[in-house]
């Protein structure tokens, strides 16, 4: 709204008057601010807004300004100042402001200066004051939507990775297990080597449960999360890796804390462990036989687990900032695609988690996983 009032012309309060007028039923609050007393008249509609009788609110400037938002004040006197300076034709701000009821309301405040005096400062100003919470609420609910959209189509890319990736990584296994039965000798390696088909046929019946639990997630990760002991989720991600780590002669040292529970999806928490533990080995020096050490600290507010290897390492220096990135490889290694630790990071920011790499190259590499409790 442009309010044109002047001082200077004979019939100014009548002007004004039509403007209240006007103001009063359409239920846009209405202030005047003379600059020499610091003094705000507040029309009964601005004072209705922040839900105060007339006789509640007094003439004193500060009555509306300590109700604005601490988030806001800043912008709100920067806009101000600017139009009294002359910075600003008109000023005009957008904040909150503390209801009686001791919740926020958005206000569109508008305002102009309409006089000044001798020295061209101004002394009058007046304004308007709109509630625009609705429209903000609106505005919040449709971020939320879009929000939640990203979110799902996110989930819904890191469910297709996992499932291409994951199940590969099971498919491997498995051809590399027949094979081994056809070479057998003996009834007793055959004997072996099923077994071993067994553990991975389990794994695998498992891993498809899971995903299929999170096909069925709607809009809340919610409805995926579980307490879990993160001990045991340790053990089933390692018992579901058995063939490899056995015929990578792999040495792995579990430490992980017996009392420790985080709410967190379970196919989520076995997908990033068997990646991290299938890297180390996939990685793995060609010098030594590989170790991983598994550790986990737990308390009242987050979970670390840090799961450390013996293996190539990576240049940092080099790759850091593409670690976590999908489909970026580091070594000359034929399997790999770049996707594992892609999905690992995606996997724990959905819960609100975290990773970091530590790594020197012919070291090793530790991979520090952080979860909010």
């Amino acid at each position: 709204m442009n309010l044109k009032l002047t001082s200077n012309t004979p019939d100014s309060s009548f002007e004004d008057l039509k403007w209240k007028f006007a103001l009063q039923n359409s239920g846009i609050g209405f202030w005047d601010w003379d600059s020499k007393t610091n003094k705000v008249f507040y029309s009964k509609e601005s004072k209705k807004i922040i839900g105060f009788e007339e006789d509640e609110i007094s003439s004193e400037a500060t009555e509306w300004d300590s109700r604005v938002h601490p988030e806001d004040i800043e912008n709100y006197y920067e806009d101000f100042n600017k139009h009294i300076i002359g910075e600003n034709p008109n000023y005009e701000n957008i904040h909150r402001v503390l209801h009686k009821d001791n919740t926020y309301r958005w206000i569109l405040d508008k305002g102009k200066v309409i006089e000044y005096d001798e020295n061209n400062k101004p002394v009058r100003i007046i304004g308007t004051h709109t509630d625009i919470t609705k429209q903000k609420d609106a505005e919040y609910s449709l971020k939320r939507s879009i929000d939640l959209v990203t979110t799902q189509n996110k989930k819904l890319q890191s469910f297709a990775h996992i499932v291409s990736h994951n199940l590969k990584e099971f498919s491997g296994n498995f051809e590399t297990v027949l094979g081994f039965h056809e070479e057998a000798e003996s009834e007793a390696e055959k004997h072996e080597m099923f077994r071993h088909l067994k553990t991975i046929s389990k794994s695998l019946s498992n891993t498809i449960k899971n995903l299929r639990k999170i096909v069925s997630v709607q809009s809340d990760k919610d409805v995926t999360e579980s307490k879990l002991s993160v001990k045991k989720e340790v053990n089933t991600a390692i018992e579901g890796m058995s063939f490899l780590i056995a015929e990578s002669s792999t040495v792995i040292y579990n430490n992980i804390e017996g009392d420790c529970k985080v709410r967190f999806s379970s196919s989520y928490f076995q997908s990033i462990m068997q990646n991290l533990i299938s890297n180390a080995i996939k990685y793995k020096h060609p010098e030594r036989k590989p170790e991983i050490k598994i550790s986990s600290f737990c308390n009242d507010n987050y979970l670390k687990i840090t799961i450390a290897d013996n293996g190539q390492g990576i240049d940092l220096d080099k790759f850091g900032k593409d670690v976590f990135g999908l489909y970026k490889t580091f070594h000359n290694n034929k399997n790999s695609e770049g996707v594992g630790l892609y999905l690992v990071k995606s996997q724990l920011e959905a819960f609100g988690g975290d990773i970091t790499i530590d790594s020197q190259v012919d070291i090793g590499t530790t991979f520090t996983i952080t979860i909010p409790k």
